[in-house]
C-alpha cells in the first residue's frame, strides 16, 4: 500500500486546486476499511450530485497504485456511463503524484473503454475494462467489480426489467475472482430495488438481493434536515430541488430511500381553480397571452386517441399552458366523441374536433400519442388542420413509459409545490374524479384524462410569440392601409 486512501484522496485534490469537503473523507475512510477485510462486499448509496463515482475513480487509481497487478470491472447501465469512469481514472493515473510510472508506453494500452498499466504480470484481462450490464461478459475475470448506477429507470421501470437485472448481477460470482471486492455505487430508482435492506415479501425475497454487504447509507440531510454539505448544497438549496421534483423523487434521489409507487396519491386539494379565459392582445405579429394577471410563456396540447365508444377508453386532448413562474394552467380538457350516425368515418370525425380545438386555442403543435389507434390518424389529422386553417403542426410520439410512471413523473413536483391551475370547465370532465380514484397499482379503470393532461405538462413547452404566416394572411387587411396618391413637385 502506497498510503491511506483518505491521504491519496486529499493530495489528488490539493493538485487540482480542491480541498476534500468532510462527506468525501468519511466515505474514503469506508472505502479503506471495508476493502481491508476479507472477500469485501459493499454498497455505497449516497445522494445525487454527491461525486461518488467520481470519489470511487479516485479509489479505483488507489487500488491500482498500491497493487498494479489488480483486474478492475467497472459495470453501468450502459457502456458510455462505464467509459466515464474508466477516462476519469486514467486521468487521474496520468496526473497524480502518487502514481507515477503506471502509464504504458504503448498507446495500444491506453484505451477509453479499457487500459493495461505497467505490472509484473501477464493477464489475459486488462488493469481496468468498461462494461455495459447487458453485454456479455463471458469469460472475464476481475479481483474488483464496480457496479455504478446500474440501477436506473430504464433497467428498473417495469417488473421484468428488474428480474433481468437481477439474473444479470447474480452472474458476476463467476467472474469475481476468489477473495475479490465487489462495490455498489448508486440511489433507488424503484421500490423494488436492488440495495433494498429488508427482502420484498411480494416478489418472494427471504433475504435481500445484496445480502452481507457492507453498507454507508449517506442522505443529503441529517435527521434533523440540515445539509451534511452546506459549502455546496446550503438548505435554500435543497428546498428548491425538493420543491422543483417533488416529495417522491427527492426522497430516493437525495435521502436514498426506496419509494413505494403503491403510497403515490394524487391529491385533488393542491389544485388551483380558477375562472377567468385567457386573454390575448397582437402587436406587431406578436401574441400576448395572459390569464389571472399572469403572463403565459407557452403551451403544450397532447392528444391520447381512442374509439371512443362506450366502457372504452376515452380520446382525450389536454391543453396546458405554461406561465412567467413555471406553473401550469389546465385551460382546456376535451373529451373526443364520435356520432355513430355520422356519414364520416371515426377517424376524420376525431380529426375535424381536434382541428377546430387547434385553431380556436391558436396551437402552434399538438402531440399525437402514436401508440395503438394513434399511428394511423396523423395523416388525417394534417388533412384536417388544413381544412380548417389551422398553422399547427403534429408531434407524434410512441410512449416508452409505464402510464403510472408518466403520471406520476408529471404530477408529483408541480403539484406539491400547488403549481397546477386548473379552469372551472375542467370539472365537467371525468378529470377530478380520476385523481381521486388513482393508484399506480390498480388495474382496470380510467386514467385516460389524467394521462393526456401528463402528456402535456411533459412536453417540452411550444413558446408563444410571433403569429405564423397562415394566420396572418387571414387579417391582413385590417393591418394594411388603403393606397393613396399624393402630388408632389419632384421632376426627374
Amino acid at each position: 500500500m502506497i498510503c491511506t486512501f483518505p491521504l491519496f484522496l486529499a493530495t489528488w485534490n490539493a493538485s487540482q486546486g480542491f480541498t476534500t469537503p468532510r462527506i468525501h473523507m468519511k466515505i474514503a475512510k469506508w472505502l479503506e476499511a471495508e476493502k481491508a477485510k476479507d472477500n469485501p462486499r459493499l454498497l455505497l448509496m449516497a445522494f445525487r450530485s454527491c461525486g461518488k463515482s467520481t470519489l470511487v475513480g479516485v479509489f479505483c487509481a488507489w487500488v491500482l497504485a498500491g497493487a498494479p497487478d489488480t483486474r478492475i470491472l467497472v459495470l453501468s447501465a450502459d457502456l458510455a456511463l462505464a467509459r466515464k469512469m474508466v477516462r476519469n481514472v486514467k486521468r487521474i493515473i496520468e496526473k497524480h503524484p502518487m502514481t507515477k510510472g503506471l502509464k504504458p508506453e504503448k498507446m495500444d494500452q491506453w484505451g477509453s473503454e479499457k487500459f493495461t498499466i505497467n505490472r509484473t504480470q501477464e493477464l489475459r484481462d486488462p488493469s481496468m475494462l468498461a462494461k455495459g450490464i447487458t453485454t456479455n461478459l463471458t469469460g472475464t475475470r476481475a479481483d474488483m467489480i464496480i457496479c455504478d448506477d446500474v440501477e436506473v429507470p430504464k433497467t428498473s421501470d417495469t417488473h421484468e426489467k428488474r428480474m433481468d437485472l437481477r439474473e444479470r448481477l447474480m452472474e458476476l460470482d463467476y467472474i469475481l475472482t476468489t477473495g475479490g471486492t465487489q462495490l455498489y455505487v448508486g440511489t433507488p430508482h424503484c421500490w423494488h430495488t436492488i440495495y433494498a435492506d429488508v427482502p420484498r415479501g411480494e416478489l418472494g425475497e427471504e433475504t435481500v438481493f445484496l445480502e452481507g454487504s457492507a453498507r454507508l447509507v449517506q442522505p443529503i440531510q441529517t435527521p434533523d434536515g440540515q445539509s451534511v454539505w452546506p459549502e455546496r448544497y446550503p438548505n435554500h438549496h435543497i428546498r428548491d430541488v425538493l420543491r422543483k421534483t417533488g416529495p417522491a423523487l427527492f426522497a430516493s434521489q437525495m435521502l436514498c430511500q426506496p419509494v413505494n409507487s403503491r403510497d403515490a396519491r394524487l391529491d385533488s386539494s393542491l389544485l388551483q381553480f380558477y375562472s377567468e379565459e385567457i386573454t390575448t392582445r397582437e402587436a406587431h405579429g406578436i401574441r400576448h397571452s395572459t390569464v389571472c394577471g399572469r403572463k403565459l410563456l407557452s403551451v403544450s396540447a397532447w392528444w391520447d386517441p381512442a374509439f371512443g365508444k362506450a366502457g372504452g377508453d376515452r380520446s382525450m386532448l389536454a391543453i396546458v399552458y405554461t406561465d412567467e413562474v413555471g406553473e401550469y394552467w389546465l385551460h382546456h380538457l376535451a373529451q373526443i366523441t364520435v356520432n355513430p350516425n355520422s356519414d364520416k368515418d371515426e377517424a376524420t370525425q376525431q380529426c375535424e374536433q381536434v382541428a377546430e380545438l387547434a385553431k380556436r386555442f391558436h396551437l402552434r403543435s399538438v402531440a399525437l400519442e402514436t401508440n395503438g389507434l394513434g399511428k394511423f390518424l396523423p395523416g388525417i389529422l394534417r388533412r384536417e388542420l388544413g381544412v380548417s386553417g389551422a398553422a399547427c403542426a403534429i408531434k407524434e410520439i410512441t410512449s416508452r413509459k409505464v402510464k403510472a410512471t408518466r403520471i406520476t413523473e408529471a404530477f408529483d413536483a408541480p403539484l406539491a409545490a400547488r403549481a397546477i391551475h386548473v379552469h372551472r370547465s375542467v370539472l365537467t370532465t371525468p378529470f377530478v374524479k380520476e385523481m381521486e380514484d388513482w393508484r399506480p397499482d390498480k388495474r382496470g379503470g380510467h386514467d385516460d384524462c389524467l394521462d393526456a393532461v401528463a402528456g402535456a405538462m411533459s412536453l417540452e413547452p411550444i413558446r408563444i410569440g410571433k403569429i405564423p404566416i397562415a394566420e396572418t394572411t387571414e387579417r391582413q387587411w385590417v393591418a394594411i392601409p388603403p393606397k393613396r396618391q399624393a402630388k408632389t413637385d419632384f421632376d426627374v
